[in-house]
């Protein structure tokens, strides 16, 4: 397989550039954000759990990769019902990732790389641990505390029904009866997430205020920026009514739900806009908003709201030209309205991971990456995706750890497998994850995959995600913009859009995308050759690949 790229393949990100000035970079309008899942990155201490020493360790990596930004899912205080997802204390680190002086130094280090730092915020629900969760429950009905969630008395004679028919997003009923300090049955509480997570009501000034200061407890130690969890969740319409219909409910759907995407969330992201334009160096929000649609999406950046928001309408499109091209072209024009950048994404801790969700193995999915890389706008990347990682289907189940796997009725519970810990050497108990193990067990064929082994080899997939930032961070017609400029002379199957160089320098970028399993012929070649994901010596694209040429 041979790749051909006008950049080197490994370099230093510059450092960050800054506004001492006043005037505005816009750095997140392009950015690259690599995402971290801590526990699964790097172990530093050799526990078989990763950490904040390992992810500092690695930091160098990142750098020579090419990114941006990284974004660290949550590191707090929590019991780990939800793998961190369940915060007892937003202002601590858990101490299997370390502490604050380790957190200190992972942001100093990566800011001398030319790193940004993104950190993971969870303001839907707090962990059944936290301090005012325990303490409602200890002083009973009619506590000021209980007002800082959502208690209501059960439906029924005596109470023994949930207050409404909302389902947990985990599976079963989205409320769960509390005990009174006597011993009596008492009232019940909201979790749209596992029974230790339970929601917080956002109507009580208590939880806005707390909410603001974490943000500067954060921002003051240096963060570039929060990934809002959940941030659709916030607010329940008035009432919390009933659904008034059975069967388990998605995050996305063009279902209208009294739980998530009310209207109430948009006062609360233009005051955290307001703390995040206080702080100097341009600090980004990024809503993780499961939406109806992207119109819906785009009502969370509008100009005194937050700066990017995950367009997962496009994660789940299928590897269609057609498909692509139009969720392409809704995501471009919901966001347009309101001066945002589009972000692409194809894989997350949440999901299966993109080798292995689209079908047609590592060439498919090296495909997938090339052309989410030559949109206009930011560009997420899951760790391990630039190693070519497949999902891991066959998790015993006796080491699964998702919550969601031990409820009848929930998601697929199948997330353990994109969270298995990433390989770093050919050999070694954890493949160089660390020396003492991996929480959860690597395939025998993460040898093959590990960033040692794929070093320095042209082919191989990390090499081309190291040739793609390259490129794309040198050449005028990648990176920002709002449009691409459809070309229709291409055979049926091939995706295929022009970039105009932001310059003006006339170095456009042509982006072509065999989605098809054959080979298509082209009547001409559209330019130089930048960069192609599979083998190409030119003539026919093969199936399965994405080719950049310079026009």
């Amino acid at each position: 397989m041979t790749q051909h790229s006008s950049a080197p393949a490994t370099g230093t990100a510059p450092a960050i550039r800054t506004e001492a000035s006043g005037e505005s970079t816009g750095w997140w309008r392009d950015a690259v954000i690599y995402q971290v899942y801590p526990r699964s990155f790097a172990d530093g201490n050799g526990d078989g759990m990763g950490d904040l020493a390992g992810v500092r360790a690695r930091l160098p990596y990142l750098a020579d990769l090419g990114v941006d930004a990284v974004w660290l899912s949550p590191f707090y205080a929590s019991p780990q019902a939800d793998a961190g997802y369940d915060v007892a204390d937003y202002r601590a680190i858990d101490p299997m990732f370390g502490d604050l002086h380790d957190a200190d130094a992972l942001i100093r280090d990566a800011h001398q790389l030319g790193l940004r730092i993104i950190v993971d915020l969870v303001p839907n629900h707090s962990s059944d641990q936290h301090e005012w969760f325990q303490r409602a429950l200890r002083e009973g009905p009619g506590s000021p505390l209980r007002d800082r969630y959502h208690f209501r008395p059960g439906r029924g004679p005596k109470g023994e029904e949930p207050p409404n028919d909302w389902e947990s997003i985990f599976g079963g009923p989205a409320w769960t009866r509390t005990e009174n300090p006597d011993g009596t049955p008492g009232e019940w509480y909201l979790h749209l997430f596992a029974p230790e997570q339970p929601d917080f009501n956002w109507e009580n000034e208590a939880v806005r205020d707390e909410f603001r200061s974490v943000l500067r407890f954060w921002l003051d130690m240096g963060v570039d920026g929060f990934r809002i969890d959940v941030a659709h969740g916030l607010v329940k319409a008035a009432g919390l009514p009933d659904m008034g219909r059975a069967g388990q409910l998605k995050l996305l759907g063009n279902q209208v739900l009294p739980f998530f995407d009310q209207d109430g969330v948009h006062e609360i992201y233009r005051s955290w806009r307001r703390i995040l334009d206080e702080y100097p160096g341009e600090r980004i929000g990024v809503a993780e908003a499961w939406t109806p649609s992207p119109e819906r999406t785009a009502l969370y950046l509008r100009a005194d709201e937050l700066h990017q928001a995950f367009n997962f309408h496009y994660l789940n499109t299928a590897w269609n030209a057609e498909a692509l091209r139009a969720v392409i072209d809704e995501s471009l024009d919901s966001m347009r309205p309101v001066g945002a950048p589009t972000t692409w994404v194809l894989s997350n801790h949440d999901v299966v991971r993109h080798r292995t969700r689209l079908g047609g193995g590592l060439a498919r999915a090296r495909a997938a990456s090339l052309l989410m890389l030559a949109l206009p706008g930011s560009a997420y990347v899951y760790q391990g995706e630039e190693l070519g990682l497949p999902e891991v289907t066959d998790l015993p189940d006796e080491v699964r750890q998702d919550p969601s796997f031990f409820k009848d009725n929930g998601q697929d519970g199948l997330r353990d497998g994109c969270r298995v810990p990433i390989p770093w050497a050919r050999a070694g108990s954890s493949y160089g994850f660390g020396s003492g193990g991996s929480w959860l067990p690597q395939p025998e064929q993460w040898a093959e995959l590990s960033v040692e082994e794929q070093t320095g080899d042209p082919t191989s997939t990390l090499e081309l995600y190291r040739s793609a930032l390259a490129v794309r961070r040198e050449h005028p017609a990648l990176g920002a913009g709002e449009s691409v400029e459809w070309l229709e002379d291409f055979p049926a199957g091939v995706l295929a859009f022009r970039r105009r160089a932001a310059d003006g320098s006339g170095r456009d970028l042509v982006c072509t995308a065999n989605t098809t399993d054959r080979p298509v012929e082209l009547s001409a070649a559209p330019g130089r050759l930048l960069l192609a994901s599979g083998e190409y010596e030119g003539g026919a694209i093969p199936a399965d690949t994405t080719v950049w040429w310079e026009v």
